[in-house]
């Protein structure tokens, strides 16, 4: 518990949050590198997901290639991509260890999303004469938005504690608190860091939370008249946006 204790009291002294060196400046930092592997990320790896779980093929082998990369330490990659000629690029060798650390909980979360989208809704859709772009964007994204947040969710937490590992090769981020306690054999620094870094992990969390049901577009319509969950409930505006003029038949209300 003493460690503990002088970690709070590092985490209160003021001196420690300011300057160049401080946890507000290496805060910035850790947020910036998370946001910006988080955004490549997510350009990278959802438009592929998201079409391979629309067209219904080769999903299941690009999910299998990309859970490989589970198995290679990110620290390893790191490494290696320091020693390359990338190293010599500042940010972009943990950049890139990162984005590829961060694409297996984002692909594979966007393609189960859309393959698992109920059937009925996307035949109906496809019955009422629906592109195939209408389809994926009014029909199959929605359904299919609450795994494809817990990806985004599931890879930024993930980020928020590996970006840590920036600091190894001399960049930025909360980790630099982490090693300055141990090359000072400063325990109690060590712990604050390491607290710093999972309360910022949890925050991430719950922000990302409460946004993935503030802009779910089926908010309030995922269970249906008869209260099954899964079922959209209303007529077509559920998904499309459009009123159709009529009551729908029961089993296609959802489109």
């Amino acid at each position: 518990m003493g460690f503990f204790v002088a970690a709070w009291a590092w985490l209160t002294s003021g001196k420690h949050w300011s300057g160049g060196g401080g946890v507000l400046h290496r805060l910035s930092e850790h947020l910036y590198l998370t946001g910006v592997c988080l955004l490549i990320a997510c350009a990278v790896a959802l438009p592929v997901a998201l079409w391979l779980g629309h067209i219904g093929r080769g999903g299941a082998l690009a999910v299998n290639i990309s859970n490989v990369g589970r198995a290679v330490p990110t620290f390893a990659v790191l490494v290696l991509l320091t020693l390359s000629p990338l190293g010599s690029h500042g940010d972009w060798p943990t950049i890139v260890a990162l984005v590829l650390f961060a694409l297996p909980p984002l692909l594979t979360n966007a393609y189960v999303g859309m393959r698992e989208c109920d059937r009925d809704v996307v035949e109906a859709a496809r019955g009422m004469g629906m592109s195939g772009w209408q389809l994926l964007r009014r029909v199959e994204l929605p359904l299919a938005f609450p795994l494809i947040m817990t990806g985004v969710r599931s890879a930024a937490v993930q980020l928020v504690a590996t970006a840590t590992l920036a600091a190894l090769p001399g960049g930025g981020g909360l980790g630099r608190v982490i090693t300055a306690g141990f090359n000072t054999y400063n325990t109690p620094q060590v712990v604050a860091g390491a607290v710093l870094v999972a309360v910022l992990a949890l925050l991430v969390e719950g922000v990302l939370v409460v946004a993935g049901r503030l802009l779910d577009p089926m908010r309030g319509r995922r269970t249906g008249r008869a209260g099954r969950p899964g079922r959209t409930g209303p007529a077509s505006p559920g998904v499309g946006g459009e009123a159709s003029g009529e009551k729908a038949a029961p089993a296609r209300a959802a489109v």
